[in-house]
């Protein structure tokens, strides 16, 4: 039974809304792609000597089990030329889970909720624009009165 999946896509390297555009194009070989936010341009955090990013945050219905779906997001990611040299550097493209449907789950290779989403505005505030009232499973709150508790900072600008 499919289930709605929440994800957050970010690039700074290279034409970053194309990028978003492709891999949000090639999500629809995977599920039903269901809205899809505004693009955001983001300030880079953690590390800071970079490009800023280009965010958005999309929904979809999703058959596959979470392991399957994140094998599925990063064969997209590699197929847009994303290389893994830097923790948290530069890319063309990364997609992560936030949500998928209430699922607690924490592996070795994956956790659900994405563990610092609560914390991070490039992901809350396009989530907020799609799936205001999607609540985190183990905060209890909607996406929206996460975002509200955020403390000022991380400039997010909505693109038209």
């Amino acid at each position: 039974m499919a289930k709605i999946v929440y994800l957050s896509l970010g690039s700074n390297v290279g034409d970053r809304a194309h990028s978003l555009r492709e891999a949000i194009s090639r999500l629809k070989d995977y599920g039903e792609v269901r809205a899809v936010s505004h693009f955001y341009e983001t300030e880079p955090i953690d590390v800071t000597g970079q490009d800023w990013f280009l965010n958005c945050a999309v929904a979809m219905e999703a058959g596959a089990t979470p392991a399957q779906l994140m094998a599925d997001l990063l064969s997209i990611e590699q197929a847009l030329g994303r290389v893994r040299t830097q923790a948290k550097g530069p890319r063309t493209i990364d997609i992560d889970i936030l949500l998928f449907a209430d699922l607690v789950l924490e592996t070795r290779e994956l956790t659900i909720p994405h563990p610092a989403m609560h914390r991070r505005r490039f992901a809350l505030e396009p989530l907020a624009e799609i799936a205001p009232e999607a609540r985190h499973p183990l905060l209890g709150k909607t996406i929206r009165q996460l975002l509200e508790e955020l403390p000022a900072g991380q400039t997010v600008i909505k693109k038209d």
